[in-house]
């Protein structure tokens, strides 16, 4: 998504706002918003209101004699507010053995209506591996980065047309490096207010959890990376590398511009929303939104963020969920749970899918990544608002 889409927020302007912080006991600590006083905890859910509690599971229509596979992207439409996503031909792994795209050639992408989950537009045959991050242009145009590789395809971001036609791919087919011209697991695209489009490379780091193991990425070419290609495709400029500094990442797994023209990137490893401008010097980071796979920046300057990976190895008591707050501040006023999360098996693992969309009228999609698949049956979800 280049730029915010509309949303009327009104429903949320007297939800509590619970104070910025990175720990337990700053989760616990009381905020006001809109003159409303109440105690919630951002790390849990616990306390928290859910604006969309109506749960619409196995959304979308899926082609005759076709099966969901894993999926983690998804977007709104800027033009006329329908959806955009993909899933991967069928796979319950992201990238691993069997199923894929190149196994299973069916088209991948989809534009579904909003309302009704009718199937509007559907291609990308042959073009990929594994899909990873989609992004709807202003232009119309659509974007979708390819992580995985076979010698032959993956590592690259392809745009195509709204009818399906491919206009431009970045990257070298198939390989994987960090030399000039070359991907190695892309993760999400968008493109910028001036055109120039953004890539967040390298889906490795978020596993590193020593020194050592960052040392030895980064000698072995691993990358975690933005880079930065002019409307052409030419690349322009990159910054980045594996590690837990600002202007480092360990996966920068999803992208977005907010109304400012500032570029937030979803540090996945290192739990955290980065904020940076055009020119990528480092601004400010946001930090009670837990493990974000993605995320989506409404026009009225809320953050709807998903954590589909925290568990009690990798994010200790952190719930899975989607997390909403205002761009302007690092809290969080609203949470949706999982789907099925009265489910004790589901609190703590990757329940809630990895990407996220919300519409003009407040409903929000989910795409459910490989951890939730099993569960959620289908690869979207829908969470409708409350009466």
């Amino acid at each position: 998504m280049s730029l915010p889409r509309s949303l009327s927020f009104g429903v949320l302007a007297t939800f509590a706002v619970v104070a910025a912080g990175c720990s337990a006991d700053a989760a616990n600590t009381q905020g006001m918003s809109a003159g409303t006083m109440s105690t919630g905890n951002y790390i849990s859910g616990e306390g928290l209101p859910n604006p969309n509690p109506n749960v619409e599971a196995a959304w979308g229509t899926l082609p005759a004699g076709r099966q969901w596979g894993s999926t983690a992207g998804i977007d709104t439409d800027p033009n006329d507010g329908h959806i955009w996503a993909y899933e991967r031909c069928g796979s319950g792994s992201a990238g691993g053995p069997g199923v894929n795209c190149v196994t299973n050639e069916v088209d991948p992408i989809f534009k579904f209506d909003r309302n009704t989950g009718e199937i509007l537009a559907n291609f990308g045959a042959g073009v990929f591996v594994t899909p990873h991050g989609i992004h709807a242009a202003e232009d119309g145009t659509v974007w979708v980065t390819d992580f995985a590789g076979n010698g032959e395809k993956g590592h690259q971001v392809h745009q195509f047309s709204a009818d399906g036609e491919l206009l431009m791919s970045l990257g070298v087919a198939g390989v994987a490096g960090n030399g000039p011209g070359e991907l190695n697991q892309p993760n999400d695209v968008v493109v910028g207010p001036d055109g120039s489009i953004f890539i967040g490379d390298g889906h490795s780091g978020q596993g590193m959890t020593t020194q050592a193991a960052i040392d030895e990425g980064r000698a072995s070419g691993l990358t975690g990376r933005i880079i930065k290609y002019s409307p052409s495709g030419e690349v322009l400029m990159e910054w980045g590398q594996i590690g837990y500094e600002h202007g480092e990442f360990r996966t920068p797994h999803a992208l977005e511009f907010d109304g400012q023209g500032r570029l937030w990137i979803a540090d996945r490893g290192n739990h955290r929303l980065e904020i940076y401008d055009q020119n990528g010097n480092y601004l400010e980071s946001r930090y009670t939104h837990g493990r974000i796979s993605g995320f989506f920046i409404t026009d009225d300057d809320m953050v709807y963020s998903i954590d589909s990976e925290s568990q009690m190895l990798n994010h200790p008591n952190w719930r899975t969920g989607v997390r909403i707050g205002p761009v302007a501040e690092d809290v969080i006023t609203a949470f949706i749970p999982p789907w099925g999360s009265d489910a004790p098996n589901r609190m703590y693992s990757g329940s809630a899918g990895e990407g996220v969309a919300v519409d003009s009228d407040g409903n929000v999609f989910a795409a459910e990544g490989p951890a939730s698949l099993p569960n959620a049956g289908a690869a979207f979800t829908k969470y409708s608002l409350g009466m």
